[in-house]
């Protein structure tokens, strides 16, 4: 069993092609889109979409693969687990994540499906709505945790997307068994309040029973698990059933709750809202570095509000400055 950490996370996602486009409201209502979801889609929606959008932009994503790109840009040691296809989305995505220094061996998929494709239309005012081909992803099993990299990563983190392929939540639960053993620590992002509706009770049982110890959830999505409208109640729920958890607030920033502990964090101030796409993946990345760096929790939350708001100042959920020269700038680093 390793004692010094090889990595300081881990990140398991649906590994996904993002092909962004600008569109109307209108649009969004023409072709039956949820508005700000994750839309799960077929081949033949897909291939609609893809011929309704406009120019678009190809950029490696999936929510936890971007909180692995996050993490290596701000200097720290990042590893992945996700399936693609040996097709040309596949390799792109393989390159893409590997460039921003990311350790990623998962073997790629021989044959159909092809590679995951997430097409995103971001309205006007920066939301983004995605509809998600899943292909290949839903092929990641156990056969493929590395038992290494899974015992030799400070925190684990996975995103909850991963409870739609049956066979990904047997692969989470042996790496969460792999990094326990060995001493460390499993976060998971809730993802969606779709997400969370579809596996509620699947995602309480994981903070309660200590398979989960870090929860990441945006405010829409901690009122969904605990089917509250009172941001305070399920502050106080979430409080009691998990170590650690950060919600995110927008532009209100974000609560951080351990114990007894509350740490209040603000949003950093932006010149001009992009694109929401990446927000939450990023404001992970920034505080788990800063967590597994033996940062104050007021100071994970920072680097996590850094993060997200750089990112939404771009189009594309991966960040294209060096986040590190970014949180030295602002003395964080």
């Amino acid at each position: 069993m390793p004692t010094d950490p090889t990595y300081d996370v881990l990140c398991i996602g649906n590994a996904i092609v993002d092909i962004i486009a600008r569109c109307d409201e209108a649009f969004l209502v023409d072709n039956a889109i949820i508005k700000g979801a994750m839309n799960l889609i077929d081949a033949e929606r897909a291939e609609l979409l893809y011929a309704r959008m406009g120019p678009a932009v190809e950029a490696s994503g999936g929510s936890a693969g971007n909180t692995a790109a996050g993490v290596a840009s701000f200097g720290g040691r990042a590893a992945y687990f996700g399936k693609v296809a040996d097709d040309q989305l596949g390799r792109l995505f393989a390159h893409d994540i590997r460039a921003q220094g990311v350790a990623f061996d998962t073997n790629p998929l021989e044959g159909f499906p092809p590679t995951a494709r997430s097409m995103i239309f971001v309205t006007p005012d920066g939301e983004r709505s995605m509809n998600t081909y899943l292909g290949a992803c839903v092929e990641l099993g156990p056969d493929d945790v590395e038992a290494e990299k899974a015992q030799g990563a400070k925190v684990t983190y996975f995103e909850g997307y991963l409870w739609d392929p049956p066979l990904a939540k047997e692969a989470i639960r042996r790496t969460a068994a792999l990094a326990h053993a060995a001493g460390r620590e499993v976060s998971m992002t809730l993802s969606d309040p779709f997400c969370v509706d579809r596996y509620r009770d699947e995602f309480l049982d994981l903070m309660r029973s200590g398979t989960v110890d870090i929860v990441f959830a945006n405010e829409s999505e901690m009122k969904s698990l605990y089917q509250t409208a009172s941001f305070e109640a399920g502050l106080e729920a979430i409080r009691k059933d998990c170590k650690l958890a950060a919600i995110t607030r927008s532009e209100r920033g974000s609560v951080i709750v351990r114990g007894h502990e509350t740490v209040q964090v603000d949003a950093i101030e932006i010149a001009e809202l992009v694109d929401t796409t990446g927000a939450g993946d990023l404001y992970a990345a920034g505080f788990l570095h800063g967590y597994t760096t033996g940062r104050s929790l007021a100071d994970c939350g920072k680097l996590g509000s850094l993060a997200a708001g750089i990112v939404i100042q771009q189009v594309g959920p991966r960040p294209m400055k060096s986040l590190r020269e970014a949180a030295e700038q602002v003395g964080l680093g």
